[in-house]
């Protein structure tokens, strides 16, 4: 009914384990956490947010090791959606930070979030006491 196998199996690896690359949980966090703020860092340059843009740089540099390269590619985006983008890429990357518990980013990119909320509704920050 059945016939055995009589090629080796495209999923079986030769060699030793150290042969292929490997990385930990903990470094794709970081790569993907670089990922969402440098896609944010590039929203908020085209937003003209220079404040915003060099703390989100700082953060990008920190976990990549070298700074980003920042290119304001202008979209021709309204603002509002750019705003909605940013606050998307914010909530994205505030997950990874949370997952990864990097507090700094984490608060960086929950601040980003409410000043995307704000830009949106129209109503300033408000500056905890």
């Amino acid at each position: 009914m059945y016939e055995p196998i009589r090629t080796k199996s495209v999923h079986t690896t030769t060699g030793t384990p150290a042969a292929f690359p490997h990385r930990s949980r903990e470094e794709e966090l970081d790569i993907q956490l670089a990922g969402h703020l440098s896609a944010l860092l590039a929203v908020t340059d085209e937003l003209g947010d220079g404040d915003g843009g060099e703390l989100i740089a700082r953060q990008v540099a920190r976990l990549r090791g070298a700074p980003p390269a920042r290119h304001a590619g202008l979209s021709g985006a309204p603002s509002e959606a750019l705003h909605r983008k940013a606050h998307a890429l914010a909530g994205r990357a505030l997950v990874v930070a949370a997952s990864r518990a990097d507090t700094a980013a984490a608060i960086l990119a929950a601040e980003r979030m409410d000043a995307h909320t704000a830009a949106l509704t129209g109503h300033p920050l408000v500056a905890a006491p």
